[in-house]
């Protein structure tokens, strides 16, 4: 099937969405999510656009969350689609950080000078462990994919009038410097793995659809190109899942994001 896209309003978000996307009816649209509304999928696809810095925040692991009642943690990738110049992407910190350290440079604002500021172009590829203290900085569209779970913890948010979860982010915080394996650029021409578990696994391809899975769900991205599953065709800014490779087709000029669970 095509996932719906489901617009989120964000206080950092657009209201001039870039095309393929329409009319986000001039609210500040944030985040666009693709999703089933009959059922809940074990993976979220997401695109961002940032008009402003989005919260310094952190997510618990699988472990961390289910002592606190969730079904699971967060782990997450981002995918570059396209920064201003100038723009930046907080992951880690300069230096490693006590959990007292880090308390005390969240409530004095420090923290900002803390973060690892990193410079991002376009086919910028991170991928963020639980526990990884980070921030989108402004001026940015990136494709999101990541466990589906909604639990973030904001450490600090620049003075906006919402809700901090000091205690919570505090105790599931790994702040340290980023390591430097798990950001990368990318050559979108290039069929490459981009991530290889532990929580999901995903595959930049094209229409031979090489290294791709044939033996598990999937969610399609595509980037550029056609994908057809089923007789219904899609292009960038849509999402496809579903459960057989053998459903899908693409255009020979297709080049596509595809997800599926780690095995």
């Amino acid at each position: 099937m095509k996932l719906q896209r489901h617009y989120v309003e964000k206080p950092w978000g657009r209201t001039d969405l870039p095309p393929p996307f329409g009319d986000g009816s001039g609210r500040r649209i944030g985040e666009i999510w693709y999703d089933d509304e009959r059922r809940d999928l074990p993976i979220l696809v997401k695109y961002l656009f940032t008009s402003e810095k989005l919260s310094v925040q952190v997510h618990p692991s699988d472990h961390q969350a289910r002592a606190r009642g969730k079904p699971s943690g967060k782990e997450e990738c981002w995918f570059i689609l396209h920064a201003e110049q100038g723009a930046t992407i907080g992951v880690g910190t300069h230096r490693e950080l006590s959990a007292d350290e880090l308390r005390k440079a969240t409530e004095s604002g420090q923290i900002e000078e803390l973060m690892d500021w990193k410079p991002v172009r376009s086919g910028d590829f991170f991928y963020l462990k639980a526990g990884t203290v980070h921030a989108i900085g402004a001026g940015i569209s990136l494709i999101e994919i990541q466990q589906n779970a909604d639990i973030t913890y904001r450490l600090y948010d620049y003075g906006r009038p919402r809700e901090l979860h000091l205690d919570e982010g505090v105790a599931v915080a790994d702040a340290r410097p980023f390591p430097a394996e798990l950001q990368r650029h990318i050559d979108e021409s290039e069929d490459q793995r981009l991530v290889d578990g532990p929580k999901f696994d995903l595959q930049l391809c094209g229409a031979s659809f090489s290294g791709v899975s044939k033996s598990a769900p999937l969610w399609i991205v595509p980037l550029a190109g056609t994908v057809t599953l089923e007789g219904e065709d899609g292009a960038r800014g849509d999402c496809f899942y579903t459960d057989s490779l053998d459903r899908l087709t693409a255009s020979d000029d297709a080049r596509m994001l595809i997800a599926w669970e780690h095995a």
